[in-house]
């Protein structure tokens, strides 16, 4: 898992493969964000001279507290490729908190 400040946004980026979009979630609570994914399969086969039966189950979650300063109502979760991308948008006040400090010799 990535993370990522820009000017305008922080970025998670996650490697999910072998998940679908509707096994992941995303959950902003409590000034925390939390990625949650979750998938099973089963597979049966009969066949004459044996029976298989397999099971595989994978999970993960991870959470994080949010940085101040990002608008929670913005945020935004896409996946493609088996990569997850959540965009935490800064509020206008967080994008312009930067201040640029003079050094003066002493």
């Amino acid at each position: 898992m990535d993370i990522v400040e820009k000017d305008n946004a922080f970025e998670v980026v996650a490697d999910v493969p072998g998940f679908d979009e509707k096994n992941i979630e995303v959950k902003d609570a409590n000034g925390g964000l939390t990625i949650k994914a979750e998938r099973q399969d089963a597979k049966e086969e009969k066949k004459k001279d044996y029976h298989l039966n397999e099971r595989r189950f994978a999970s993960f979650e991870r959470s994080f507290r949010l940085p101040e300063g990002v608008d929670t109502d913005k945020i935004e979760a896409n996946f493609k490729s088996g990569v997850l991308t959540v965009t935490l948008p800064k509020t206008v006040e967080a994008q312009k908190a930067e201040k640029k400090i003079t050094v003066k010799a002493a």
